[in-house]
């Protein structure tokens, strides 16, 4: 989830999840005065001394067109992604996305190369290397901590839904990514991208600055070559926000396309996860492996009926006669990143698509004190059910033994930053309470019917538009994050979904554009970025530079 912003301190923040924001004074630390764009190349400065590696920007379709040509193997392929892990993020510049390797890679590789000869590709994934985020179980030999000291040890008794489907479309598992710790919801002055059991994930375009959170691990990951798509999950920001941060493709789907069975939880009603990749192609691939009904996640039901191949919806033209609405609540926060977004305008205009400026939300800050005290009460009624399924065995079995945990084990648990939103959300009732049954309603109502449905359907939008997210600050563990603006929020509350592209750069770090709308409409927003996305092909791969340049 993210950070709060300046007039929310004190409440739940929201974004990687829960961060926290800055004063004027800070902000004018953090981003000198004097405003740089580039929208395509990042600025002069000594890279790190990172070889470019034999797969860096390459596609899933390029992977499995030298799998069926025999230049590639899943064995080779899944090796160079094991030398580059090694080279770039255990060696050299020590991204440290990845918490943990899958000792059964190679194996898996190898079964899944002789399956290929025999019978052919399960689908366009089979031979294909993929990450997934520390809070997604698997069966197997990695563990699932969600980043936290408190889950090793635990044995998850069946593969996540969505791990299931990624087995079946034949994708090998290379193993599990930092996140900012119980996605980002233990605290409000946090850092996004450390946990206890991770450390710290740095961003490979400046390594001095944030992931942003939670799939901060998947982000880097993807954004340095280190796999060729990830899996994140979020609640309010926690896939598009690194996605934006770290220079790749996030799409956050609507609550219900993909199932959460098996996903450490915060949020029934605002959780999902989603596909990050450095194309769209590449992400909406990894989509269709994910979606599916699941009968152990209600809010899948759903689904049937809304499915559909979201690569036959990749159309270069896709935004000429597309109605657009610019959310100008979402922008200011940042001058340069409003040249950005002044770029993409015209870059949408010239394209074809019809803006419709302004087209602001009715209800933006009126549900964010609703949506804070819905995810607490959430937190732990879904946190004490999953908990609850990993048996008598599991270190421990409630929130009120995660925070009796951290508590005893301070000093690395909790060295930077505490547990204040676990101790509130433990203090409170069941989900029967009025209210947080008051809560809930609230923020449904203004999110969706007065909120993005009202502004949708009164303007005839086929949807609407923002910057996703300012560039990765400094980290700063004393202080925490330095949050500054972002445009989650509407949509993850709502439960409805967003696609974010790379849309220029900042003294050299990425800023995304996110272009969200009704629920279930995945593929027409696939449409709209790739379109984008093919008119101005912004992504650059990051440099590994110790610190942001400041000259052009």
């Amino acid at each position: 989830m993210k950070p709060a912003s300046p007039d929310q301190r004190g409440r739940l923040s929201r974004r990687g999840f829960l961060r926290r924001s800055i004063s004027g004074a800070a902000l004018a630390a953090a981003f000198p005065a004097v405003t740089i764009i580039e929208r395509a190349h990042p600025p002069s400065a000594p890279p790190a001394d990172v070889r470019t590696g034999e797969l860096d920007e390459i596609t899933i379709s390029e992977l499995a067109e030298g799998m069926k040509n025999g230049s590639l193997s899943s064995h080779s392929i899944t090796e160079k992604y094991l030398a580059r892990i090694e080279a770039v993020d255990r060696q050299g510049p020590s991204v440290n996305s990845i918490i943990e390797l899958n000792p059964d890679a190679l194996e898996t590789a190898d079964a899944l190369d002789s399956e290929r000869k025999e019978k052919g590709p399960r689908s366009p994934l089979h031979g294909i290397p993929l990450l997934i985020k520390d809070n997604i179980d698997t069966a197997d030999r990695l563990s699932t901590t969600a980043g936290s000291l408190a889950l090793v040890g635990a044995q998850p008794p069946a593969d996540a839904f969505l791990v299931h489907q990624l087995r079946r479309a034949g994708a090998v598992l290379l193993g599990k990514t930092n996140l900012s710790e119980w996605a980002n919801i233990r605290s409000t002055h946090s850092t996004s991208g450390w946990s206890g059991r991770g450390g710290l994930t740095r961003n490979p375009y400046a390594l001095d600055r944030n992931t942003s959170g939670s799939s901060s691990g998947s982000a880097a990951a993807v954004a340095a070559n280190l796999c060729a798509a990830a899996v994140g999950t979020e609640t309010d920001g926690s896939i598009v926000s690194p996605s934006s941060i770290n220079g790749i493709v996030g799409i956050k789907p609507t609550v219900g396309l993909i199932s959460r069975t098996g996903v450490v939880p915060i949020s029934h009603s605002q959780d999902t996860p989603g596909p990050m990749a450095r194309s769209v192609q590449d992400a909406a691939i990894l989509l269709n492996a994910l979606v599916g009904v699941d009968r152990d996640d209600p809010a899948t039901q759903s689904a049937p009926g809304k499915l559909t191949d979201y690569t036959l919806h990749l159309d270069p033209n896709g935004l000429k006669g597309a109605r657009i609405g610019v959310v100008r609540k979402y922008f200011g926060f940042l001058p340069a990143v409003d040249e950005i977004m002044a770029s993409a305008l015209d870059t949408l205009k010239a394209q074809g698509a019809i803006l419709v400026d302004p087209a602001d939300i009715p209800t933006l800050g009126k549900f964010d004190d609703a949506e804070s005290l819905v995810l607490r009460y959430e937190l732990k009624a879904d946190l004490n059910a999953y908990l609850a399924r990993l048996g008598p065995g599991a270190p421990v079995h409630t929130l009120k033994d995660i925070i009796a945990f951290n508590d005893n084990n301070a000093s690395t648990e909790m060295p930077y930053f505490g547990q204040e939103t676990f101790l509130k959300a433990e203090s409170l009732g069941p989900l029967t309470s009025k209210e947080y049954l008051s809560a809930l309603g609230k923020c449904r109502q203004l999110s969706r019917k007065e909120g993005i449905d009202a502004i949708m359907n009164g303007k005839k939008l086929d949807a609407l538009i923002a910057p996703t997210d300012a560039p990765g600050w400094v980290t700063d563990l004393i202080l925490g994050d330095h949050y500054v603006g972002g445009s989650s929020t509407a949509a993850a509350v709502a439960g409805y979904p967003s696609v974010t592209v790379p849309a220029g750069f900042v003294y050299g770090m990425p800023v995304g554009i996110s272009f969200f709308g009704r629920p279930w409409t995945e593929a027409s927003l696939i449409t709209l970025a790739f379109a984008f996305e093919q008119a101005t092909r912004i992504r650059r791969p990051p440099r590994f530079l110790p610190t942001a340049g400041m000259n052009r």
